[in-house]
C-alpha cells in the first residue's frame, strides 16, 4: 500500500517524502486520578496540537475540559492502533502535530501506543517524551519495598496455566515484582501468587491520587483477609510483591532437579513428603516443588 509517497507492508515504510515538511508526534503522560497532577509543559503541549489520539475519547475529553483545553481527539486503542497509525503518520507527514495519550497515566505502559510510536520511529519521525505520572512508579515510591531493582509485569494473561507459567518464571527474581489487576479478578490473583511464591510481603494500591486512595501492606494472606472483608472491591490495583531474598535461593533448577532425582531413587520415598523436606531447605513453596517431583516421576516411569 502507498499513501502520499509511504510505501506500506504490514506498517508504513518512509522513502521519499521530505522529512523538512513533517510534523511530529508527542507523547503526554496525563493524571492517574488527581486532575491537577498534569505537567504545565503537558497542558501547553495538549493546547497547541492538532490531534490528540487517546486510549478513551471520553476520559481524555473531561480531563481536557476540566483544564479548559479544546482538542481534536481521535481514538486509538488496543484494537484499531495498527490500522489507526497509517492514519495518524500521513498526518504527520503532512505537517501536522499529534499528542498520543492513554486513559490514564503514561501510553505505552501496559496500555496502547506503542504501536504508533515504533511506526513513527520506523518513518524517521520526531517522536517526544511529555513525562509525568505512571501509576508502577507512583506505587513503588511509597511502597516501601526496594526500588534499585524492580520488574513491571502489567497485567497478567487471563488462561490461569499461562498465568501460572509466568508468575513460576518470577518465583526466584529478587527485584520488587509489580502487577496490574482488576478487582474482579484481585483476590484469586492473589491467591495463586501466594501458592506459587509463598507469603511473601507485598503492597496493595488503588484508586492513587484520589479521594479513596488506599494502601494495604502485609503478608499475601493479611491482604486476602482485609480484601475479603470488603463488601464492595473497586478501582485497578498495583500490586507490588518482595522479590525473593537470597536465604530463598539455596539450590539452582538444575541442582533442585538432581537433588530430587537422587533422594526419589531412595525406596519408600513420597512425593508429598519430600516436597514438604525440599520446600523447607530451599525456601521455596512447596507447590513448586511437588510439581517438579510428580514431573521427574512420570517422565521416570514413561522411560520405564
Amino acid at each position: 500500500m502507498s499513501i502520499n509517497g509511504i510505501n506500506s507492508i504490514n506498517g508504513i515504510k518512509n522513502n521519499t517524502l521530505n522529512n523538512e515538511s513533517k510534523g511530529c508526534l508527542y507523547v503526554v503522560s496525563t493524571p492517574i486520578g488527581n486532575m491537577d497532577d498534569i505537567t504545565i509543559r503537558a497542558l501547553k503541549i495538549l493546547e497547541k496540537v492538532d490531534i490528540i489520539a487517546t486510549e478513551d475519547t471520553r476520559s481524555t475529553a473531561r480531563m481536557l475540559s476540566y483544564h479548559n483545553i479544546k482538542g481534536k481527539l481521535v481514538s486509538c486503542h488496543e484494537y484499531n492502533e495498527s490500522e489507526r497509525a497509517i492514519g495518524l503518520i500521513k498526518k504527520i507527514y503532512d505537517g501536522e502535530t499529534i499528542a498520543l495519550v492513554s486513559e490514564a497515566g503514561t501510553p505505552s505502559i501496559s496500555d496502547p501506543g506503542y504501536r504508533l510510536v515504533n511506526e513513527a520511529i520506523a518513518n524517521n519521525i520526531k517522536v517526544i517524551p511529555v513525562p509525568g505520572p505512571s501509576a508502577v512508579i507512583t506505587a513503588l515510591s511509597v511502597s516501601g519495598l526496594p526500588t534499585d531493582s524492580f520488574i513491571f509485569i502489567g497485567f497478567l494473561p487471563k488462561k490461569k496455566s499461562k498465568r501460572n507459567n509466568v508468575l513460576k518464571r518470577l518465583v526466584r527474581e529478587k527485584g520488587t515484582i509489580v502487577f496490574y489487576e482488576s478487582p474482579k479478578r484481585i483476590i484469586k490473583l492473589l491467591e495463586e501468587i501466594k501458592n506459587i511464591f509463598g507469603d511473601r510481603y507485598g503492597v496493595l494500591s488503588r484508586e492513587m491520587t484520589k479521594k479513596y486512595e488506599e494502601f494495604i501492606r502485609g503478608k499475601l494472606s493479611e491482604i486476602q483477609v482485609i480484601l475479603e472483608a470488603k463488601t464492595i472491591v473497586k478501582g485497578e490495583f498495583t500490586i507490588l510483591i518482595s522479590g525473593c531474598g537470597d536465604e530463598e535461593i539455596k539450590l539452582s533448577d538444575k541442582e533442585l532437579h538432581l537433588e530430587i532425582i537422587e533422594r526419589l531413587s531412595v525406596k519408600g520415598t513420597k512425593p508429598s513428603r519430600l516436597a514438604r523436606d525440599l520446600a523447607g531447605e530451599t525456601g521455596l513453596p512447596r507447590k513448586i516443588v511437588y510439581e517438579e517431583i510428580l514431573k521427574i516421576s512420570d517422565n521416570k516411569k514413561n522411560n520405564n
